[in-house]
């Protein structure tokens, strides 16, 4: 069965496959072609001209010396004259033309013809010759070839003298001679120009060189030019010499550099007005949100003791207190991420004990499966191990579906890469939305756009992944869920297990992961984001906010 071709792509043929495809080759072989064919076509011109001179001057020549002969030989004719005496007369003028290497026939009205059998060569006459110069009474000429061999055919008819006039005479010549040496002549040019045109073409290798780098020199400057943008070097511009169409696309492009380089920079100053609004806009609100959350608090505690409308706005307000608050800490968190604020503290820790403590501290232990070999230590900073999995664990919970699991893989020799899983059990992630996941802000239903979340809780976990050097992707499982992907690039000798870590003083050989003693990790500073910022004892009622919807 043939496959058939995609629309809009066309199909190369054995000629387009073997034409060359770089633009130098492409203007030495269109140079070269030019300068073949123009060869080709004088020389062609050059043979026309040459041949035609050379048989044209062979032809005058042969004209002029057989009607001198006639007039030497024709006024000793008898009239009218015999068989014999027109024998005699074609036989005189044979004679004389040996130098020439010419055969005579004289054929005279009223007298049957001559015997011909006794030249070298019989002549043979064409009835258009013959009817030109008995008739018409002209000189005619008429070049043909015989056994592949050039021949020249001439009549002429004897003129004769009364008184003043000179009429035609019953008398005609005809000759023939060879054009053999003619013919070898035109041979030796045709030759001589095969031999010179090799040579010529192979000289013109190096105009076509010259006239290839003249033209791409500009060209290449161009590439190189948009290089150097692409690079993000918008300052870049051509140096325009001349007035043709190269220094027509070369000040285009300063043009156009120039318009991106202030288009950009206006971007670039909207965007850092932007992100310097949401910081301090973050950072106004912070102080009066503590205040509002801790009154909040006080007043959800006492609910029970109000009526129930009241009762139901106190624990309205707290709620979206509460939203709002988390949603104030991912933004400064993510004006950080802008700002290059944002810094690694690495600590030794055991992975496994730090996944489980971020499971604790939000009680999702009953929720959430593991499969955490125990031993799997690294350098990590916790703080951020623990927002990455407190999100991820958190959307997979809201967004996916129960049992979610969480998977660790210790990392293998020479490979050197940590990677963690979390697996949900819901209907997956729409295809059209996985390449947005981690887009900030982004939600999948926008019907959802009053959702607790965020929208920056996995674009938050991505900046702390790649934070690390590591990765993070999310793909759908071939048995239905959602998967998320972590990879953090661990050097060899910063990995190891249980078994070969130090021992410390308490003789366990693990390392206090960072923040223990004062509670799980994530909780103890102000650069917390929802994932670490929960309070474990609302964990239950109020997931991390900054959840990308999957559905």
């Amino acid at each position: 069965m043939k496959r058939p071709w995609s629309a809009g792509r066309p199909r190369r043929t054995a000629l387009t496959r073997s034409l060359p495809r770089g633009l130098r080759a492409r203007l030495v072989v269109a140079f070269l072609l030019v300068a073949a064919v123009s060869a080709l076509t004088t020389a062609a011109l050059t043979y026309r001209e040459a041949r035609n001179a050379i048989l044209q001057r062979s032809q005058d020549t042969a004209i002029k010396d057989l009607r001198g002969q006639v007039n030497s030989l024709a006024p000793d004719l008898a009239v009218p004259p015999t068989r014999a005496d027109v024998d005699e007369f074609s036989r005189q003028l044979d004679r004389s033309g040996k130098a020439r290497d010419w055969d005579v026939y004289v054929q005279y009205k009223g007298l049957a013809e001559n015997d011909r059998s006794q030249l070298r060569n019989p002549v043979v006459v064409p009835a258009e010759l013959r009817e030109s110069v008995e008739t018409r009474h002209v000189t005619a000429f008429q070049r043909v070839e015989r056994d592949g061999d050039p021949w020249l055919l001439i009549g002429m008819p004897v003129m004769q003298s009364q008184t003043e006039a000179r009429t035609a005479s019953p008398l005609s010549v005809y000759a023939q001679l060879p054009l053999r040496a003619e013919e070898a002549n035109v041979e030796a040019l045709v030759s001589a120009a095969q031999r010179g045109a090799l040579p010529v073409l192979g000289l013109a290798v190096v105009p076509a060189l010259l006239a290839a780098r003249g033209v791409l020199r500009p060209v290449r400057g161009l590439r190189q030019a948009a290089g150097r943008i692409a690079e993000g070097k918008l300052e870049t511009r051509l140096e325009v010499k001349g007035a043709d169409e190269l220094a027509d696309l070369s000040r285009t492009f300063n043009d156009m550099a120039a318009k991106l380089e202030e288009s950009v920079a206006d971007l670039r100053r909207m965007e850092a007005n932007a992100r310097r609004f949401a910081a301090d806009v973050s950072h106004e609100l912070r102080t009066p949100l503590a205040a509002m959350t801790a009154v909040t608090d006080v007043l959800d505690e006492d609910a029970d003791a109000l009526d129930p409308d009241t009762a139901s706005a106190v624990r309205l307000i707290s709620q979206e207190t509460g939203k709002l608050a988390r949603m104030v800490e991912d933004l400064m968190e993510v004006s950080r991420f802008d700002a290059g604020a944002a810094a690694l503290h690495l600590d030794e820790v055991d992975v496994a004990e730090t996944i489980r403590k971020t499971l604790q501290a939000r009680a999702w232990q009953g929720r959430v499966g593991t499969e955490l070999p125990d031993g799997v230590r690294a350098r990590l900073d916790p703080r951020r191990l623990d927002v990455v999995v407190a999100n991820l664990v958190g959307n997979a919970l809201h967004h996916g579906g129960e049992p979610v699991r969480v998977l660790l893989r210790a990392p293998e020799p020479g490979d050197g890469r940590l990677v963690i899983r979390i697996v949900d059990s819901g209907p997956g992630i729409d295809p059209e939305v996985l390449p947005h996941v981690f887009d900030r802000f982004y939600k999948a239903d926008s019907a959802r756009a009053r959702s607790e979340g965020s929208g920056l809780g996995l674009a938050i976990a991505m900046e702390n992944v790649r934070l690390h050097g590591g990765t993070m992707q999310a793909a759908n499982c071939p048995d239905g869920g959602a998967v998320f992907t972590v990879e953090l690039p661990l050097p060899e000798q910063e990995t190891g297990t249980a078994a070969d870590a130090p021992e410390t003083a308490d003789g366990t050989g693990r390392v206090p992961a960072d923040g223990a003693e004062n509670g799980p990790a994530g909780t103890d500073g102000d650069q917390d984001t929802a994932g670490g910022g929960d309070h474990p004892a609302k964990s239950q009622a109020a997931a991390p906010a900054g959840k990308a919807d999957q559905t």
